[in-house]
């Protein structure tokens, strides 16, 4: 055999290995691929219709639990749930919560289309409106649970005890916060944890404000609906009941 039929044999063979060493490399991802899918096809959420103020406590806090951890369900977004939604709602909880982009109900409570009737303002405070927000979700829409839901680091407080210089349609807002921040500032409480001991407090002048409506009053007495506070803390996603 001469050496130039030995030379393209052995180019030969090694172009055979280079394209099939590239051909195994370009078949990687696809295995890395299906990896990817079947996170994406996980458990989808479902939860029962009906369901008392413990149940419902317990759904959003068994639901910021797989949010804390990352293991959060996939949504029904099928036409035939959408078609279900159109013909109605039945939140199974009132969520009264801050404004603060970080703060979103849905999210954190790792909650649905039609799961929870949310009402947000900055600092989590109530007005007449507000309150006829929050009859309606408990009393026509029978949601069982209304939570208040304060945060760490809310610039609503911030603003009302560094008594910051605000717009007129702010100070709104921060004379309901001021109410406790007065309480608080009479404990005579450390620089250091005011902003979080007024925050705390205002969580629970806001589930005072609701208990005292007229219509939730009622339905308090008719064990038909349960007020309860609760704080986030944004660096760990951890949600605090009362």
């Amino acid at each position: 055999m001469s050496k130039k039929v030995i030379a393209v044999i052995l180019s030969v063979g090694i172009l055979t290995s280079v394209f099939t060493g590239c051909a195994q490399k370009q078949q990687e991802p696809t295995s890395g691929n299906k990896n990817v899918t079947s996170s994406v096809n996980k458990e989808v959420y479902s939860r029962a219709e009906s369901v008392d103020s413990g149940d419902a406590k317990k759904l959003l806090i068994e639901g910021n639990k797989r949010f804390v951890s990352g293991n959060v369900l996939g949504e029904d977004i099928s036409k035939e749930n959408l078609k279900k939604l159109s013909g109605g709602q039945k939140p199974f909880a009132v969520i009264v919560s801050c404004s603060d982009s970080r703060v979103d109900p849905e999210t954190i409570f790792d909650q649905g289309l039609g799961d929870l009737f949310v009402i947000r303002d900055a600092g989590n405070v109530v007005d007449k409106i507000t309150l006829g927000s929050i009859e309606y979700g408990a009393e026509h829409l029978n949601a069982p649970l209304i939570l208040v839901l304060g945060h760490e680091s809310c610039g609503a407080v911030k603003a009302a005890v560094d008594k910051a210089q605000v717009s007129e349609n702010i100070q709104e807002i921060v004379d309901k916060i001021n109410i406790s921040v007065k309480n608080v500032e009479a404990k005579n409480p450390s620089k250091d944890k005011i902003y979080q001991e007024v925050e705390d407090a205002n969580i629970k002048n806001t589930v005072s404000e609701i208990e005292k409506d007229p219509i939730i009053e009622e339905l308090i007495k008719e064990n038909k609906v349960k007020v309860v506070g609760a704080k986030y803390h944004i660096e760990t996603g951890e949600v605090n009941f009362e």
